[in-house]
């Protein structure tokens, strides 16, 4: 049997959504050493104040393309190309002040990048400067100012903000609760391609108990969502098609997905992977040992919330795997864990901005901060 709390959606609370990268120093740039020959062209240029190239001399060192990978180097070309007046710029090194990455934490200094990039039009800078209104960070709550700003967005294209006005709904932030026009606006988001408001509108067709259920049309949306590279999606669409296997593509998409989640951090995923090797699925017999280490690294992923839901299968399966074995496999769970320690939300599947904002993934907001850090590509 699934336990229950692993049903629990993943439902979205407002939190920092912004394209920005990892660490920045307030250093003297240093000379690129070049592998490539493309990079001494931009060097040159960059030194001149040349902001596309300072841009692509930041994504060269930040994936390690054609240069020794230099996140420190990277950020500071960021930086230069915001205090030459460019939005995304600015909104990057917004985001760098919001989460104290590579710099002191200075929401302030965060508000007033995001406001400046705002300014110039830049969507996404809308959005964040919203978040920080609505959760008064470096100002004053103002959650009637963020719902304009967030309406704004929308209206310029931006999903993200539409799912924002969703939660809002969803959740009475600034308003009076309305379940129906947040269903309204995550359907809006979802069209513009927000995998959060799709996920969210998912949740309303799967787990909501106020809400119709229409499990194929949940489904829809949460590959939508997963394909994105949404975790939340990943781990509820495997859940979804474990307990209506009659929806899935085939008889690995649920696994696969579980598996992919877990990989991201997801400690549910990880005690779903483990309870089908419990039980044994299909023509797959149980499996302890599979089952016994699975749970051992979602005990290490979710921690005390992990261990007491399982606590008791923990206490039956050891009696199934022998000592010796239970610690080698807690070791491996242990060395598994020690290279996945970062949660993520999300794992960015194509990067189409690869020569100015390249990303790999971002993690789990820290809602100390409503952000979660994004995390570079490994070197080129």
């Amino acid at each position: 049997m699934i336990p229950a709390n692993l049903h629990r959606p993943y439902r979205s609370q407002i939190c920092l959504a912004a394209c920005a990268w990892v660490l920045i120093a307030m250093l003297a740039p240093q000379r690129a050493q070049a592998a490539d020959e493309t990079i001494p062209r931009l060097q040159a240029a960059a030194d001149k104040g040349f902001v596309p190239q300072e841009i692509e001399l930041a994504a060269a060192y930040l994936t390690g393309s054609g240069v020794m990978q230099d996140l420190q180097m990277s950020a500071y070309w960021y930086e230069k190309a915001a205090e030459s007046g460019d939005p995304e710029a600015e909104n990057e090194i917004g985001f760098l002040y919001q989460t104290g990455t590579g710099v002191p934490l200075d929401p302030a200094r965060a508000f007033h990048w995001y406001q400046l990039s705002a300014a110039s039009g830049y969507v996404k800078a809308k959005v964040n400067l919203g978040v920080m209104y609505v959760w008064g960070i470096a100002v004053r709550k103002n959650e009637e100012l963020a719902t304009q700003l967030f309406r704004e967005a929308a209206e310029k294209g931006s999903g993200a903000a539409a799912s924002y006005l969703g939660d809002m709904c969803y959740f009475g932030i600034g308003m009076k609760q309305d379940k129906a026009a947040a269903e309204s606006w995550y359907a809006s988001g979802a069209k513009l391609r927000d995998p959060v408001a799709a996920y969210n509108l998912a949740s309303l067709f799967s787990v909501d108990a106020d809400h119709p259920h229409d499990f194929p049309r949940a489904a829809g949306l949460l590959r939508e969502s997963a394909s994105s590279g949404y975790v939340p999606a990943m781990h509820s669409l495997g859940l979804l098609l474990l307990n209506h296997p009659e929806l899935a593509r085939n008889s690995q998409e649920s696994p696969v997905l579980l598996e992919e989640a877990s990989e991201a951090g997801s400690w549910r995923s990880t005690v779903l992977l483990g309870v089908v090797a419990r039980d044994g699925k299909g023509a797959a017999a149980p499996d302890p040992e599979t089952a016994y280490y699975k749970f051992q690294v979602a005990m290490l992923q979710g921690g005390d919330e992990a261990r007491r839901l399982l606590a008791n299968d923990m206490t039956v399966l050891s009696q199934k795997v022998s000592a010796q074995r239970a610690g080698q496999l807690a070791a491996d769970a242990g060395a598994w864990y020690k290279q996945h320690r970062l949660a993520l939300a999300f794992v960015y599947k194509k990067d189409g901005d690869s020569r100015r904002f390249p990303n790999l993934a971002r993690a789990v907001a820290d809602q100390s901060v409503h952000a979660g850090q994004l995390i570079a590509p490994p070197p080129a």
